[in-house]
């Protein structure tokens, strides 16, 4: 049984998460997460403000399975089954030791599974006053609340990387800070009528992630939606945050988060303001490069974690069947609204009926891109060339077509969409092809050139040298 707890699957992120859960419950103020070593081994312990426990709840809540997951709860119990206590704990290390202060007094418990293992005895240890005093950052106790450690923590597997150990430590840490920061932004940012919440990693104190900028006026809020479910709410808020276009280089990189925002895409569940799971569209449609600045925040209560499926680690949920069908419905709602700050630069360049220098293609629902060969100044050159010249000069034509990077552009645009951009073309470049426009064309005047240039690319692109080229042209005449 002992190591069938440990094997649950909790990364240690999660395993992080799960004891903040109990401090939340508790209604703590601050929560402390502290790493360190001791004799070259790390330890992790998590220290709260909260109301603490009695000797008596102490050695109930040390139990395995001390809480009914059907038994009414508080609305703001962020816990399931009773086990995130020791099932987040013993994931991650060999020895747990929780002390709790309430009421004036102090009560400290310990598991050590190498001692369970020895007794073949699930046997709760009492912790001495001398060793209370020796456990590290233990000082930092209030006066009332609970402080958890974990020592042994055979599953960080550190021990082999010798040297480079605390810097693989210091590379967890700082995962951890990112999850926490994302799970608990609502509690460390809290709505009007919550309290906030501090959270500090060895003393430094975490800015919370709210991950659909919603504060800022370029984002686009689709109508929130209600849906009703066994006499509780479920809520449903969309988001579309801004193209990379309406917001600073440093916001559109915070908001990709560490997945970025293709993987980020999609629904954000909370229960009771806690994230539990993200960036799915929990299969009602793909995640598409044209819908990655779509996020959709929902909200239920943890009355509702039966229809959820929630499970012991509070890091899965799946949506039951009423709520189901109308997420799809946001989700075809929302679909439109992503996609337009991509396709509104298109729409408005086909307005225009500007002759361009690439087509697009659809065929059999495929897309594809192509060389204008109508394009005014190919059309000009084409006209110069004998037959066979002509045919030869159109294959190669169809070669570039061909060999266009679609995946490798593809994935420029979805890693670094703010350095992708159309060089300027050298102005001696443009100077030559205005030329070859006016030889076609003997009897248009400085005007009419203009007009007429700004209506093919790459002119139509770069309206701001085009005076300075006509004029220069227009002498040459």
């Amino acid at each position: 049984m002992i190591e069938a707890l440990r094997d649950i699957g909790y990364s240690l992120e999660a395993a992080v998460a799960d004891i903040i859960d109990n401090s939340l419950t508790a209604r703590a103020k601050t929560v402390h997460i502290r790493f360190g070593w001791h004799r070259e081994q790390p330890w992790i312990a998590l220290i709260d403000d909260g109301h603490g426990m009695t000797e008596k709840e102490l050695v109930e809540a040390m139990r395995p399975g001390s809480r009914n997951p059907r038994e009414q709860r508080s609305r703001d119990d962020l816990g399931r089954f009773g086990l995130g206590l020791k099932t987040a704990s013993f994931s991650q290390c060999r020895c747990l030791t929780v002390v709790s202060r309430k009421a004036g007094a102090t009560s400290a418990r310990r598991w050590d599974l190498e001692e369970v293992n020895r007794s073949n005895d699930w046997i709760l240890l009492t912790v001495s006053d001398r060793d209370l005093n020796a456990l590290p950052a233990f000082n930092e106790l209030p006066e009332t609340g609970t402080y958890v450690l974990w020592q042994q923590l055979d599953r960080l597997d550190i021990g082999s990387y010798g040297d480079r150990a605390h810097t693989i430590l210091n590379d967890r840490v700082q995962s951890i800070r990112n999850h926490v920061s994302l799970v608990f932004h609502r509690f460390m940012s809290p709505e009007p009528g919550s309290q906030r919440v501090k959270i500090l990693i060895n003393n430094n104190e975490l800015e919370p992630f709210e991950p659909f900028n919603a504060r800022n006026p370029a984002t686009a809020h689709l109508p929130e939606e209600r849906v009703r479910l066994e006499n509780e709410e479920v809520l449903i808020q969309a988001y579309v945050l801004p193209h990379h276009t309406k917001v600073s280089p440093d916001e559109y990189e915070k908001y990709a988060g560490e997945d970025g925002y293709l993987r980020s895409q999609g629904f954000y569940v909370y229960r009771n303001r806690r994230l539990i799971r993200h960036g799915t569209w929990f299969r009602l449609c793909r995640q598409e490069e044209l819908t990655k600045l779509a996020r959709v925040r929902i909200d239920i209560s943890n009355s509702l974690d039966h229809l959820w499926t929630i499970d012991v680690r509070k890091s899965r949920a799946s949506p039951p069947e009423a709520v189901r069908n109308r997420m799809r419905q946001v989700v075809e709602q929302i679909r439109g609204s992503a996609k337009r700050p991509y396709t509104h630069r298109g729409k408005a360049i086909q307005m225009r009926n500007t002759n361009p220098v690439w087509l697009r293609q659809s065929f059999n629902d495929r897309i594809s891109y192509e060389i204008n060969k109508e394009h005014p100044l190919i059309e000009d050159l084409r006209a110069d060339l004998d037959e066979d010249t002509r045919r030869r000069f159109d294959a190669v034509l169809r070669m570039i077509g061909s060999a266009f990077p679609v995946p490798l552009m593809f994935t420029d645009m979805a890693a670094y969409p703010r350095k992708v951009e159309q060089a300027l073309p050298d102005v001696e470049l443009l100077a030559d092809l205005a030329r070859m426009m006016l030889n076609a064309n003997p009897g248009a005047d400085k005007a009419e050139l203009k007009s007429l240039l700004l209506g093919i690319e790459p002119f139509a692109s770069w309206p701001h040298v085009l005076e300075s080229i006509v004029n220069e042209v227009s002498r040459d005449k």
